[in-house]
């Protein structure tokens, strides 16, 4: 992080210099919790909902954490502000601390954000699907946790065939998520998305398309489970995630989304996105 500020349990310190202990539990069993944020104009986009899900996953998963809302919400600015940061990538990890300690690890980074692959809007991007699976009642899903490394293994599995993400089945066969963004099918014109319970993450960015969805007057689903025949049969297929934003897929496997190009409902939504951003994060 070339040596950023960062915020630790309620200091600010360089980010070489900053120390957790090695009797962490979030390293040492990945008992942690966290949320990656974009900011734009130094404003973190919708940091209230981020931290609201945040809570929600400590008192879930029964995660010790002492940081209030406050406390976090001065810490990302703070950080940002430490930094001169006005577009940046901003997270926030909680963990219980060192084990039998009790005495919660709190940190709070950001680092600054570069363009995004033009290929990315302009040409979209190629998935293949994760032999993997992703269960019910499974933390990795549906929850931000520290337990990631099915998604580092998924990421490096779809790395390895030339693609740029990969997507997630359910081991009941029904379209989860990728590893670390939320999917969107687009089927005769209507949007569709995972449900919550299938296990998904409730991201930040996926709830915006849907509200997008509706100012648009574009149909929109999120209650409908999805298969591998409505994966093939979508016209338009698109991933959504805090920093990346909207990233259009173009093509599942050697499987051609479309006529492999953004799709115009796609477009539309990444050009409506832009624009909540930019009135948001003003």
């Amino acid at each position: 992080m070339n040596d950023l500020l960062v915020y630790l349990n309620g200091e600010m310190v360089k980010s070489s210099s900053a120390c957790i202990s090695v009797s962490d539990a979030g390293f040492l069993h990945g008992a942690s919790t966290f949320t990656t944020m974009l900011a734009k104009n130094s404003k973190v986009f919708r940091l209230d909902r981020h931290l609201r899900r945040l809570g929600q996953t400590v008192n879930v998963l029964g995660i010790k954490a002492d940081a209030t809302v406050d406390t976090l919400v001065n810490a990302v600015d703070e950080v940002l502000r430490a930094n001169a940061l006005a577009d940046a990538r901003v997270r926030i990890t909680l963990t219980p601390g060192p084990v039998r300690e009790g005495r919660p690890t709190t940190l709070v980074t950001a680092e600054p954000v570069g363009d995004l692959p033009r290929q990315w809007c302009e040409k979209g991007i190629s998935v293949v699907v994760t032999s993997l699976k992703a269960h019910k009642g499974d933390f990795m899903f549906g929850y931000k946790t520290g337990c990631y490394l099915g998604r580092m293994l998924a990421r490096s599995e779809a790395a390895a065939k030339g693609a740029d993400d990969a997507l997630w089945f359910t081991d009941q066969n029904y379209l989860s998520e990728a590893c670390t963004s939320n999917v969107f099918l687009v089927l005769d014109g209507k949007v569709f998305t995972p449900p919550r319970d299938t296990p998904v993450l409730p991201g930040i960015v996926r709830e915006a398309v849907l509200e997008l969805c509706g100012e648009l007057g574009i149909p929109a689903d999120d209650q409908t489970p999805l298969t591998v025949r409505e994966m093939l049969a979508a016209q338009e297929a698109f991933l959504t995630a805090s920093v990346a934003g909207i990233r259009p897929g173009v093509r599942i496997e050697r499987h051609s989304v479309g006529d492999e190009k953004p799709g115009e409902i796609t477009c539309r939504l990444m050009k409506a996105y832009e624009k909540l951003l930019a009135r948001e994060c003003a």
